[in-house]
């Protein structure tokens, strides 16, 4: 297989097509096209596509073209893309080499499964390794507190954003890989920062150069990746192929594909990964197999260290001894969604078929289940210390409700009713408020500000109206929180998190989401982990 091409030196070009987030219908499949159909779109496909986006829809110096990989970009929106080209970047145009039902066929084409066993191997991962020369400088190459920036992602054209978090200005933008999922992942020291594609593009950016040094591609379709709290290991989870991909954090060389099968033998694809520092493990949910994998990346180092020395085929040897480790928890019902209390102690999870329940990690068992309505977005909920207690607070994607829990009787201890269905929930420990914004339905343009000492609305903001808001973020000291207008002409705003009042707004192409340095690697009480 061919090498892929990347970002040539961190600030060049690196453009790529179609939009990808999920899945889009209205395609044809290959049962009910004809023969011929089928053939000349290929054809098609092979004279004007394959160049970029690879002979077999893999992906190249383009993203992958498969139905798990185009997502929230619609069929008819694909047919624009093709026709009129995507501005400011390698897709060209096609509406004088092709007509309407050409371009119609395309778009039916792409939106297919694959004909074929889709194959993304330790060889492969191996083979795109790209590492580009720069002087490693020792200190940061700016002025501005490095533990007090922001990565911004800016979804609109794929570009990432680094802003100081002390001036609110930027000290670089970037091109990234085309469509970052599942937020941005720092180092320990805070040094290296690590993006993960939906096209299973793993990006290494060095924050004292303002530079990516190395990328590698672990998968077809990822979902997101985790560092361990040591920096070593990267466990990168995905859904084409159903694996989980460990990656050495300093240089991106794999060091070991895991397939996602079930204790029973079924194969899976893997909804998230993340880490859990004070056990010294990677949590990974599966998505289609009632299944909680916990795998200690401590004696994961000490296998690969035994095995370093030794000609092992294929890794096979030390893949066994990976595999013997992971701790396979059987849960209620397929998780889509979870939540870590603040002692990793308990894993809150939520499944499809709509239970929410309490998995105690030492013991592997449900202890508690919990009546929450809608769909608890337990990914983006926060704990805090509210009068002596901690407790957990999750927004609801398909409800105007906030659930607030005690953690202690894992309880429902409050609903805090909102405008309408929310996406984030976020806080700081310097801040008696915690921030969520409505994001859903006809009330989008709204962000609630909750006391979390009275567990009760003190301000609904409306940054700009009839304007999605989305994604609260704060700085390191808490006294600012910085909110984006989820636009493709998007902005940043900054306000004052004591006095609620604006201060800044900076012009954004959908910056989606933003994650501070210091709050990250500390595991700050408030944000993502």
């Amino acid at each position: 297989m061919r090498k892929l091409s990347g970002i040539r030196d961190g600030v060049s070009t690196i453009v790529f097509a179609l939009g990808m987030v999920g899945c889009a219908g209205g395609a044809i499949s290959e049962k009910s096209a004809s023969n011929d159909v089928i053939s000349k779109a290929h054809d098609l496909y092979q004279k004007h596509c394959q160049s970029c986006h690879g002979e077999n829809r893999i992906g190249g110096s383009g993203p992958a073209l498969f139905p798990e990989n185009l997502g929230r970009l619609k069929p008819e929106e694909a047919s624009k893309v093709i026709r009129e080209g995507r501005p400011l970047t390698q897709m060209a145009s096609f509406h004088k080499e092709l007509n309407e039902q050409e371009i119609q066929m395309l778009v039916d084409f792409i939106y297919q499964p694959s004909s074929q066993e889709l194959k993304w191997g330790f060889s492969e991962i191996e083979g795109s390794l790209i590492s580009y020369p720069y002087e490693v400088p020792s200190k940061p190459q700016f002025k501005s507190d490095p533990l007090n920036l922001f990565m911004v992602v800016e979804s609109g054209d794929h570009h990432v954003t680094v802003l100081d978090g002390d001036r609110f200005e930027p000290l670089i933008r970037f091109p990234s890989r085309y469509a970052l999922h599942g937020g941005i992942k720092y180092s320990p020291d805070g040094r290296y920062a690590y993006m993960a594609s939906r096209d299973g593009w793993v990006t290494m950016f060095d924050i004292y150069a303002l530079k990516v040094v190395r990328e590698v591609r672990a998968a077809i379709n990822t979902r997101n990746l985790a560092i361990s709290d040591d920096g070593k290991t990267l466990a990168v989870g995905n859904y084409l192929p159903k694996t989980v991909v460990l990656l050495d954090g300093g240089t991106l060389k794999p060091i070991q594909v895991l397939d996602a099968v079930s204790k029973s033998g079924g194969a899976s694809r893997v909804s998230a990964v993340y880490t859990a520092p004070p056990r010294k493990s990677f949590v990974v949910a599966l998505k289609d197999v009632p299944e909680v994998w916990e795998i200690p990346y401590g004696n994961l180092i000490q296998i690969i260290d035994k095995n370093s020395d030794k000609d092992v085929q294929g890794g096979q040897k030390t893949v066994s001894e990976i595999s013997h480790l992971i701790r396979r928890m059987g849960v209620e019902d397929v998780l889509d969604d979870f939540f870590f209390d603040g002692e990793y102690r308990h894993l809150i999870g939520a499944s499809r078929g709509g239970e929410t329940f309490v998995l105690n990690l030492q013991s592997g068992k449900t202890i508690k289940r919990l009546s929450i309505s809608g769909m608890p977005h337990l990914g983006s909920g926060i704990e805090w210390s509210y009068h002596g207690r901690k407790v957990f607070a999750t927004p609801n994607l398909k409800e105007g409700a906030i659930t607030v829990v005690d953690t202690s009787s894992w309880s429902i201890l409050k609903k805090i009713s909102t405008e309408g269905p929310g996406f984030f929930l976020r806080s700081h420990e310097n801040s008696p408020y915690a921030w969520s914004e409505v994001f859903f339905g006809p009330n989008k343009d709204l962000v609630h500000v909750i006391d979390k000492r009275t567990l009760k609305i003190a301000k609904t903001l409306k940054p700009r109206p009839q304007k999605t808001s989305g994604h609260v973020e704060f700085t390191r000291d808490g006294k600012y929180a910085l909110v984006s207008i989820w636009e493709e002409d998007g902005e940043l705003l900054i306000y004052d998190a004591k006095t609620l009042e604006l201060k800044k707004s900076l012009p954004m192409k959908k910056p989606s989401g933003k994650y501070n340095v210091y709050n990250k690697i500390t595991y700050a009480q408030g944000t993502s982990h």
